[in-house]
């Protein structure tokens, strides 16, 4: 991994960052991609069964850190474990765009959460840390309270968390451009294997995969 190009700070012990820079050319078609997330999704199913086990390392990992950070992890699903739930249950995704079915492909192979947020959206440094009493951001589901919640923020304000992210961030149809990042629990999953599962499914979608780093 190469070295931060921006800062970022860890305010909430337990957690690693994986961080991937990616570029796309939105004129390609979106099929490589989504064959990719096809294939992880088969292979989730025949990994986990038809559900989830709540004693699965990750599963039980990620849930202590939303605890500790003041968040209920079966009231406020982490994105990942929300996502392998639908796919375990026989739910198939919908193509959407390269970028977004690689992250989608990324979070149900390592069962982490992860982001994928337009490159010119973002405005560093960034800290991960608990949201505030009040604090809120307008996400993909709507109005969102992020009290006792972790979140991601940068000097605009909160823009993501491993629950949705904000509108702010969302990628479009034209996205060429975006930082992935995948919320790894310390210890238990490693950036080094995020940065192999990303480069595996990054080739076979079509993705480009630039500078790369952890914190």
């Amino acid at each position: 991994m190469s070295d931060a190009p921006f800062a970022v700070r860890l305010d909430l012990p337990g957690w690693t960052l994986a961080w991937a820079e990616l570029r796309v050319d939105p004129e390609n078609s979106t099929a490589p991609a989504h064959a990719a997330l096809v294939e992880t999704i088969a292979r989730a199913r025949a990994r986990h069964g038809e559900a989830l086990s709540a004693e699965h390392p990750t599963v039980t990992a990620i849930r202590k850190l939303f605890r500790a950070a003041g968040c209920d992890p079966t009231r406020y699903r982490p994105s990942s474990e929300a996502l392998l739930r639908r796919v375990l249950k026989g739910e198939d995704l919908a193509a959407i765009q390269p970028l977004v079915d690689l992250n989608n492909a990324l979070s149900i192979d390592l069962a982490v959460p992860s982001c994928i947020m337009a490159a010119e959206s973002m405005e560093p440094p960034l800290v991960l840390r608990a949201g505030a009493p009040g604090e809120t951001f307008e996400s993909l589901r709507g109005p969102f309270s992020l009290e006792g919640k972790p979140l991601l923020a940068d000097a605009q304000g909160p823009l993501g968390t491993p629950i949705t992210d904000s509108v702010r961030v969302k990628i479009q149809q034209d996205t060429a451009h975006a930082w992935l990042v995948a919320y790894l629990p310390k210890d238990v999953v490693f950036a080094g294997e995020a940065d192999r599962t990303l480069r595996d499914l990054a080739a076979r979608s079509e993705v480009e995969v630039g500078r790369v780093f952890g914190v």
